[in-house]
């Protein structure tokens, strides 16, 4: 198998080598980190409801979409990333794709105890450490061409700042607690260590603990014909019409680590449109806002329903005997919106 390494690689082509790698069905091992920030969308997501654009612009932060799934995320120098194109009658790419995370998160979590940080594999797709279960690396997976592609990343340090702050949300209230739940959740290993690793370590280790489980990686020349491929997919690839096709079918959700999510819904409802904003800790409402141009009395009722929220089970079950309860028990009025409404509005469907 090839083994490609890069320093840092200028824009968005930190990320669209890996691409023209996996459509030209090149077998290797690639690691590389952006040479300047960028912000990057996953491919599912519609990237006009997920991000800032107008902060993204006037701080000269480029953004991009990829082709592999997950959530919108800041790259940037500190980060060394890894990703390994397996053609598709590779014996690793025929595993399941929940057996393909785990087997391809062992060098990292290697990586990283190396680095003397003990983590381990959590599903569906993160490393966390073993003391805390703070999110370390996360990683995903798609099929790019006629290959399928791993990718995850070593996080040196991370500018939770900026990540807060690139995401569109509802107020700045809920940016507020995103950060919060950032610094909670997500950790890097110059805070676990106090110890500033370089890019050419973080590289040199890679290789060892991948060569353990891939085989010999053979250095590889990235060519000039692969650069003017490359050239051409990041043009396609910025092409409006790609970055901002709309799939998101679902409410907007940001994903801090496995089972700490972000939640964003809207309905509208004949009583008005429904704005929500949901905190979710494995599947548990820890934190509910609901805003929107509905009618609500007496006014104080809305903070009741948010409070009579707060740990429900996010199913349609007990979320909607929560607010049937505070409604009965408050006698609450919402003409023209009902339990349903509010249900769709929190991303909770049928």
């Amino acid at each position: 198998m090839k083994l490609f390494t890069f320093d840092t690689v200028p824009g968005q082509g930190s990320m669209t080598t890996f691409h023209t790698l996996a459509r030209e069905g090149i077998e290797c091992l690639c690691l590389v980190s952006p040479q300047t920030p960028i912000i990057s969308v996953g491919y599912f997501q519609d990237t006009a409801a997920e991000i800032d654009l107008d902060y993204c612009a006037s701080h000269n932060l480029p953004v991009m979409r990829r082709e592999v799934g997950g959530g919108a995320t800041y790259l940037d120098a500190n980060q060394v990333f890894y990703q390994v194109i397996l053609r598709r009658d590779n014996p690793l790419a025929s595993r399941k794709i929940s057996q393909l995370y785990q087997t391809l998160s062992a060098p990292a979590i290697e990586t990283y105890r190396e680095f003397g940080i003990q983590t381990r594999f959590r599903p569906v797709n993160d490393i966390v450490t073993v003391k805390g279960e703070r999110k370390i690396a996360g990683e995903g997976a798609g099929d790019i061409g006629d290959c399928v592609v791993f990718v995850g990343g070593i996080l040196l340090d991370f500018d939770y700042d900026t990540m807060a702050r690139v995401l569109k949300v509802p107020n700045e209230k809920f940016r507020d607690k995103i950060y919060k739940s950032m610094q909670e959740h997500v950790t890097t290993i110059y805070r676990e260590t106090g110890k500033r690793f370089s890019r050419t370590q973080t590289r040199r280790v890679l290789v060892e603990k991948f060569s353990a489980l891939l085989g010999p990686l053979e250095p590889a020349l990235f060519t000039q014909e692969l650069q003017a491929n490359r050239e051409e997919i990041t043009n396609r690839m910025l092409d409006e019409g790609f970055l901002y096709k709309r799939t998101m079918k679902k409410p907007g959700e940001v994903t801090i680590r496995s089972g700490v999510d972000f939640i964003m819904g809207m309905h509208k409802a004949p009583g008005g449109l429904i704005r929500t904003a949901s905190e979710v800790h494995e599947n548990r409402l820890a934190d509910v806002t609901i805003s929107g141009d509905f009618t609500l009395l007496p006014l104080q009722g809305l903070p009741r329903i948010e409070d009579g929220l707060k740990g429900a089970d996010r199913t349609r079950s007990e979320v909607g005997t929560r607010i049937d309860r505070v409604i009965s028990e408050q006698g609450l009025e919402l003409p023209g919106v009902s339990i349903e409404d509010m249900l769709l509005a929190l991303g909770i469907e049928s």
